[in-house]
Order: C-alpha cells, then sequence, then structure tokens
C-alpha cells in the first residue's frame, strides 16, 4: 500500500502548531526524542543546541538524505514523543526531501543572511496554510498569501518552502521541487494545462503566494484525468520520483556506455575482436570436471539469479546476490563471474580448467554462446567448450581465487599454461584455432576519423614506407596517440591487432623491457625476452605484412639505454637477415626485419625533456600534426553539434593559437590541439561540459605556458570564458 505517510504528516503537523509561542519546549522535546532513540541530535544552528526552530525544520529532520530505516526510526520517535495516533509511514512515496547540508529552512544564528522575523515568518506560513487546508475561503487564501510573500525571499527558501508546505498538506499544497516541476513541464506526462501552468525545471522560484495557489487549484482540478491521470498530489509527485530515477539511470548508463566506446575507440580498436584466456574452476573443489568434460560444456553455478541474461548491469545481479545471499559480503567478484560468463566471454576463446590455486586440469575452446538450463540443478548457467586436453599439470606459481578469470592480459603465464600441452596426446579431432575475420580498415576510413587533409595523409605514410621509423610530434591535444593506430590500420587494410604492438617509454624503462634481461624467478634468475624483441620475432616469420611498433612518449625514456645496440639495426638500410648484431645477454645473432615500421609520438610543449639526440635523430622521420579545428572533418563535426557557444569557443581558441604561434617562447609546437573538443554528442555538448574545458583544461595549460606572464593568462582566461557567455 502506497502514501501510508499521509495521515501521519497531518498529524504531526497538527501537533506542532501549539507550538508556535512556546518553542524553546519544542527544542527540548526534540532533544529529548533524540536520547530515546538513541541518536544524535544533527546540528540545526551556530551552537548545539538551536536558539529558535520552525515547524518545516522539524519535518525536515527525517526528510533528508538519511536510509529509510532512520527515518522510520525518528518518525516512530516523534509519534512517542507528541502522542501521534495515525499509523506510522511504512513506506516514502512521493515524499521530496532535503539536502543533507541545507536541512534547516532558516539561516545560523550570527550569519547576516538572516532577518529578525525569519522563524517567526516560516509560523506564520505553517498556520495560515493549515487553516486554508481546513477552510479554503477568501480569508483563509488572504491570510496564506501574505504570509507566503512574506516568507518565501528569505535565505535558502524558495522552491524549499513548497517542500514544507506540502510535507504540512500533500493533498492540497503541490510540491514544485525540481523533479516534479521537470515532470510537470512534459505534456505527455501531465497533460497539457498541467504542462501549461507547471513552472519549468529551470525557473526561478515563484515569490507570488497567489499565483502559487493558482498553480495548485489548476493543477488539483486536472487530477483524475485522462491527460493527468494521477488522483493526488503525493501520487504526481511519486510518479515523478519514478519517472526521473528510470531517466537519470537511462542516461547515466548511456554516458557510461558512450564512455566505454570512447575508450575503446580512443586507439581504434573498439571494433576488433581479440582470442581471450580464460583461467575457470569446474565447480567447487573441480568435483564437476569429469561430467562438464564428458558432455563436453563449462558450467556456473549461483543458480538463485536464474537466467542471466535478464540482467542489465552487473550492478543490478551484485543487488539481487545481495537479497538472495545476504549482505556478509559485497558480492563484487560473484557479480563480476556471472556478468563475465554471460556477456565478455565469446565463441573461440581458450579455456583453463583448475583445481585449487596451482593445479591445471584441461584446455578447451568455447564453442557456443551463454544458455540457460533452468533444470540444470546448481549448475544452470552453461556454455559449450570443445575440450582438447585432460590431465594434471602443477603450476609454480599460485591462482587467483576466483571461479572465473580473465589471464589475457598476461601473456608469460598463458604461455606456460600453454607449454603443458605440447607434448600432450592429440586428441582424434583436435579443434581448429579460430580464424579471426579483422575488420578492414582502409585510407577513405583514416580520413574519415582523424582531422588531416589527403595531402599529409599521403605524405605521411610515404614518408614512414621509406624512412621505416617516424616520429607524430606536437602539441597537446593534435591527436598523435589517436592517429597512430589507425595509421598503421589504413596501411595494412584490416584491424589487424596481431601486426600492431604499443608500448610507452617513461623514466624507468630500460633495454631489459625492449629486448632482454635478467629476472627473478622461482630457481634464482632467468633470461626474458622484452617487448621489441618478441614483436620482431613475430614479424620475421610474417615477412609478407608489413608490422607497426608504437611508442608513446618516446622522448621520456633514456632512449641510448633502451635501444642499447639497436641503433644501428633500426636504420631502414640496415634491416634484414644480412645486417645481424649479437645481443648484450643472450649473445644471439639479432636482426631488425625490414617489415618492422617503428611509430613514435613525442609532445613538443613538454619543456621537462630534453630533445632527442642527434644519433636517434637520424634514423627518425619527423612528421608534425597540427590543430586540426580548420579541417574540413572538424568543420563537420561543429556542424553537427549545432552549437553556437562551441563555435564561439572554437573560434576563440583559433585565436588563441594565432598568439601562441607568434609568441617566441612557444610557437606553434605549443597549440592548443582539437582533442580537446572531440567526442561529444549534441545533447551532451551543453554549458557545463564547455565551461570544464576552459576551466579544467585549457586555463591551467596557459598558466604553465606563460608561468611568467600572469597578465596574459589573465586576459586570454577572460576570453575564453566570454566566448560562452
Amino acid at each position: 500500500m502506497q502514501f501510508t505517510w499521509i495521515g501521519y504528516y497531518t498529524e504531526l503537523a497538527d501537533k506542532l502548531l501549539p507550538y508556535r509561542n512556546d518553542r524553546q519546549a519544542l527544542i527540548s522535546k526534540l532533544r529529548e526524542t533524540y536520547v530515546q532513540i538513541d541518536m544524535k541530535f544533527p546540528k540545526l544552528d551556530s551552537t548545539d543546541v538551536p536558539a529558535d526552530i520552525d515547524p518545516f525544520t522539524v519535518f525536515g529532520l527525517f526528510n533528508k538524505g538519511l536510509s529509510n530505516a532512520n527515518r522510520m526510526k525518528i518518525a516512530a520517535g516523534f509519534a512517542h514523543s507528541f502522542g501521534i495516533k495515525a499509523d506510522q509511514p511504512a513506506d516514502f512515496d512521493g515524499i521530496p526531501v532535503v539536502m543533507a547540508l541545507n536541512a534547516t529552512f532558516y539561516a545560523f544564528t550570527g550569519d547576516k543572511r538572516r532577518g529578525e522575523h525569519d522563524i517567526d515568518n516560516l509560523w506564520r506560513v505553517f498556520e495560515a496554510q493549515l487553516a486554508l487546508a481546513d477552510n479554503d475561503n477568501e480569508q483563509t487564501r488572504a491570510e496564506f498569501v501574505s504570509a507566503y510573500n512574506d516568507a518565501v525571499t528569505q535565505f535558502s527558501l524558495g522552491w524549499k518552502l513548497s517542500m514544507g508546505l506540502y510535507w504540512a498538506r500533500p493533498l492540497t499544497f503541490i510540491n514544485l521541487d525540481s523533479r516534479n516541476r521537470w515532470f510537470m513541464g512534459d505534456i505527455s506526462a501531465a497533460g497539457p494545462t498541467v504542462a501549461q501552468v507547471a513552472p519549468k525545471e529551470k525557473d526561478t522560484p515563484i515569490h507570488d503566494g497567489e499565483a502559487y495557489l493558482a498553480i495548485c487549484d489548476t493543477i488539483r482540478s486536472q487530477l483524475g484525468t485522462e491527460a493527468c491521470p494521477y488522483t493526488s498530489f503525493p501520487e504526481l509527485s511519486s510518479a515523478a520520483f519514478d519517472e526521473s530515477e528510470r531517466v537519470n539511470k537511462e542516461k547515466k548508463a548511456a554516458s557510461k556506455k558512450t564512455e566505454q566506446e570512447a575508450q575503446a575507440n580512443a586507439l581504434g580498436d573498439a571494433d576488433v575482436e581479440t582470442t581471450h584466456c580464460w583461467l575457470y574452476a569446474p565447480g567447487e573443489g573441480a568435483g564437476m570436471w569429469d561430467e562438464f568434460y564428458e558432455h563436453g560444456i563449462m558450467g556456473l553455478g549461483w543458480y538463485e539469479l536464474g537466467d542471466l541474461t535478464d540482467y542489465a548491469s552487473k550492478e543490478d545481479m551484485r543487488q539481487k546476490l545481495l537479497e538472495v545471499r545476504g549482505g556478509g559480503t559485497s558480492q563484487k567478484n560473484s557479480a563480476h563471474a556471472v556478468w563475465q560468463f554471460a556477456h565478455d566471454i565469446k565463441p573461440g576463446d581458450v579455456v583453463f580448467a583448475k583445481r585449487g590455486r596451482t593445479e591445471i586440469l584441461g584446455r578447451g575452446v568455447v564453442t557456443g554462446d551463454y544458455e540457460y538450463d533452468a533444470d540444470g540443478g546448481h549448475y544452470p548457467h552453461v556454455r559449450a567448450v570443445e575440450w582438447d586436453a585432460k590431465g594434471c599439470w602443477h603450476m609454480d606459481e599460485m591462482f587467483a581465487m576466483k571461479t572465473l578469470t580473465d589471464v589475457t592480459d598476461y601473456p608469460d603465464f598463458v604461455a606456460k599454461i600453454e607449454a603443458f600441452f605440447e607434448d600432450a596426446e592429440e586428441p582424434e579431432d583436435e579443434p581448429e584455432e579460430r580464424a579471426v575475420e579483422y575488420p578492414p580498415y582502409s585510407r577513405e576510413d583514416f580520413l574519415s576519423e582523424v582531422y588531416m587533409d589527403e595531402g599529409q595523409y599521403d605524405t605521411l605514410v610515404g614518408v614512414l614506407g621509406s624512412k621505416k621509423n617516424i616520429i607524430l610530434q606536437g602539441a597537446p591535444g593534435v591527436g598523435k596517440t589517436y592517429v597512430a593506430k589507425r595509421l598503421a590500420y589504413s596501411i595494412m587494410g584490416m584491424k589487424d591487432v596481431q601486426r600492431v604492438q604499443m608500448v610507452q617509454f617513461h623514466q624507468s624503462y630500460s633495454y631489459e623491457d625492449f629486448i632482454e634481461g635478467y629476472r627473478p624467478s622461482a630457481s634464482g634468475f632467468e633470461l626474458v625476452k622484452g617487448a621489441f624483441y618478441t614483436f620482431c620475432k613475430r614479424a620475421a616469420e610474417d615477412d609478407g605484412n608489413d608490422y607497426f611498433f608504437i611508442i608513446d612518449e618516446i622522448n621520456r625514456g633514456n632512449l641510448s639505454k633502451i635501444f642499447g645496440e639497436l641503433f644501428m639495426l633500426i636504420e631502414n638500410d640496415k634491416r634484414g637477415v644480412k645486417n645481424k648484431l649479437q645481443l648484450l645477454y643472450s649473445r644471439e645473432l639479432f636482426h631488425v626485419p625490414a617489415n618492422v615500421h617503428i611509430i613514435g609520438m613525442m609532445n613538443t610543449a613538454d619543456r621537462s625533456l630534453a630533445m632527442l639526440d642527434y644519433a636517434l635523430r637520424r634514423r627518425f622521420a619527423f612528421f608534425d600534426l597540427k590543430p586540426g579545428l580548420a579541417t574540413e572533418g572538424f568543420r563537420e563535426y561543429r556542424d553537427s553539434l549545432s552549437n553556437p557557444k562551441f563555435d564561439a569557443l572554437v573560434q576563440r581558441v583559433e585565436q588563441l593559437n594565432g598568439a601562441i604561434a607568434d609568441d617566441e617562447s612557444l610557437g606553434e609546437g605549443f597549440l592548443i590541439g582539437h582533442s580537446y573538443f572531440c567526442n561529444m554528442e549534441p545533447d551532451e555538448c551543453d554549458d557545463a561540459k564547455l565551461s570544464a574545458i576552459v576551466e579544467y583544461e585549457l586555463i591551467p595549460m596557459l598558466k604553465e605556458y606563460w608561468f611568467d606572464e600572469p597578465l596574459k593568462v589573465r586576459d586570454w582566461s577572460d576570453r575564453l570564458r566570454q566566448a560562452l557567455r
């Protein structure tokens, strides 16, 4: 049953009115109540004991950001203290709440914003509203309007006053908080008449009591109609809350999806599927391994959840687990496992069955999508797997204590497990490795995504093809990282992620990370091959295809130390098997294949970094990436947003770039790039988003650029802000 609180709230208002002229007694009763219910009395004034109090603030004590359990606890205490006979609330549907840090309806004592008669005015409004609700006539309306007009402009009131009026008499006075205003402004939600008279979400508060009563009257007259099917203000308020929560949840999910898509596509790999490797426990203590192996499946417990496809998010799964299993643990790991089992595992992925924390039982390839078997007992969640090995192998390192673990990002660990199966007995029908069809990616695709003209692209590809090694250099935000992988893909004609690898240099990066070096192991030290060595070996076995090794922040590392003897071997005319040098540790004769291209990226505006030494400079071509604000692609993007303030801001940044280019201490290497303004949809390109770019990204950069010219920083900061006004 909904709205069980109406009778209680109405009677509490009646019980409070006699304290209008004895507020100290009311304060004492409130403090005593908090002692009885064993809760700390909240801070309601500049001192521990408030000097005065109004009735709306009393309601606010349990209509703010508290758990429902604590709200009911306070309500029960008030029922006892004030002798309330009405049933205590079993729900709080349709009740607006105030912010916990702004729960009083007055300014604290000593605050200059508090008027001498502020609390008296609130009591006067309270008394007038009860009189009007009990006997609606010309006189009670006039007294209410007068009291409302005197109080509404006081500090911290405005729309909040309508919330207080609604608490005390929810069937007579409408709540006009932001949720209700937003909801009632929608013709489809409450009808055209309500939408016409209701204040809009961004409107300023109504300072005229007569206008407020007119809104209440008009909306009340529409209740129960076909256009506005709600039968009372509480029902309307509850619908507004439910709908706003639904929309907010959808917006949050959409925002998260957009963010995830942007992250996935930051390097151009959003539509590329890769084979994942999973470590999997077939039942508690691997007790289901033999059965799963025999039936060619992998199964998962958590039968209480039912069909996993019924859940929209991982959080929904977690909440259901908390409900059915209790709140002893967070259930985050469990929710993560079942979500991955239903959504992340794909046909073609490799599964290693395990027992305990050191034992491998078998290997298989996933061949089917997620299925829910309602008759599957404790393991109703299944996927078809073609198991191709079974046995018992022990690892010298411990596994994670989880049912399902994605180990794709640990290639050394995966290689150690795979080594167990090299000499295993061949199965009768060994499954073939899944043939991956990589998405095509052409020159046209590159030009549609990257703000670069055709001439620049052709020059870039030509230089990389002849020199083999290139450094993309430019100011922050010109899209160096965004360009790098897409450039490689456009040359390959497809998004073959197996032929592209990216690393990032830093001060601690070394030859041992890049080529080879000794690392601690269980038996002492072992020689471990580095990223570039492994990449070159893979490229050498596929010399008919181009391979691309991408180095982000190339000038942050100690390049002579990292490249070592490869200084010579990376030159375009020193490639191939005829040009070998002996490596430092293994003494292996090593060469860099001719089909390996190196793409480095360098930030020209980072003054903390030294320039590359000339020995390495001679081996790289340097290509300047400039801001793409004036390119045809960016102009099309601007037009798609259709936002005058965005256009004005971009125009101002172009002017700023002119000033930066003309500055002798800066120059073109410090221009502001276009990526600060990318990846926005029309509905999210609002004032708050643009202001955040200016305040938290552009202005801090200007302060660094012109650290010794504060007047110039202030001037351009003001110009950027003015573009948004």
